[in-house]
């Protein structure tokens, strides 16, 4: 399956994510936050700063270090 990190996505790009690939404590935060495998996710913003994604109705900010960790697939 082809993955990329979120953090190489342009905006107005669905996608689903596939796998966290980040320490435990990262991970753990992520999926609580709603980051599960299979989340479909809007990003909204993705220039310099943070990476802001829709999620279930919500925006979350995200780090770009922690994006980069967060991988999906295209929709």
């Amino acid at each position: 399956m082809n993955y990329s990190p979120l953090v190489d996505l342009h905006e107005g790009v669905t996608c689903k994510v596939a796998r966290i690939q980040a320490g435990r404590t990262a991970t753990k935060r992520l999926y609580e936050m709603g980051f599960n495998t299979g989340a479909r996710i809007k990003v909204l913003k993705n220039d310099r700063g943070p990476v802001i994604v829709g999620l279930g109705g919500h925006k979350v900010a995200l780090g770009r270090g922690l994006a980069a960790k967060m991988l999906v697939t295209k929709e």
